[in-house]
């Protein structure tokens, strides 16, 4: 019987081991899914806030240069320039979600801001399916490529250009109008 109970002993020790790496491998695998969970949501935020922060640069140039005589665009010194009154084009001078810190500024020829992007040099999971207003962030390798602008390149050819400019010109009508078929007679 004191036989039996010496060859056991090892026994209960190498379950517990056992035990010990599944909870170790589980563990590992819910703290992936929660980093890639964390991580897409970050990634969210950082899409949303840039197209709003790129919408307000577009806002701030219309309204700054409407009565100008000279051409082109109006950009501000830093991002708290659009959360100013009169007119606030943004509603607080948010930080960059991916970076917790501040953005990269994007620099006009005159100095001011024309754009933001991310510090992060992360890979990010979304890479295609982008909203028609941040459509040229399709196939980017890092979240620093996602550049948020005025003017964007999405929409380079969509909007009018021009203070003068109207609504669209009807494009000619490239396929002939239609002929009724004639019937020989008989």
């Amino acid at each position: 019987m004191l036989h039996r109970f010496h060859n056991e002993r090892g026994v209960t020790y190498l379950f517990l081991m056992f035990a010990i790496v599944v909870i170790g491998l589980s563990t590992t695998a819910a703290a992936k899914q929660w980093k890639a969970m964390v991580q897409r949501e970050l990634e969210a935020d950082l899409l949303s806030k840039g197209i709003e922060i790129q919408n307000a640069l577009a806002l701030y140039s219309a309204s700054r240069k409407a009565g100008r005589v000279m051409p082109g665009e109006v950009y501000p010194q830093s991002l708290v320039d659009l959360t100013r009154l009169p007119k606030p084009s943004l509603r607080k001078a948010y930080a960059d979600p991916m970076s917790h810190g501040d953005w990269e500024y994007v620099r006009s020829p005159t100095g001011g801001i024309m754009g933001v992007r991310s510090k992060s040099r992360g890979t990010p999971f979304k890479k295609h399916d982008f909203p028609q207003v941040v459509r040229h962030l399709e196939g980017r390798a890092s979240y620093y490529e996602w550049v948020f602008q005025h003017p964007n390149p999405s929409t380079a050819g969509i909007l009018p250009v021009g203070p003068a400019a109207g609504p669209p010109a009807m494009a000619p009508n490239p396929t002939p109008p239609i002929q009724p078929p004639i019937i020989p007679p008989p």
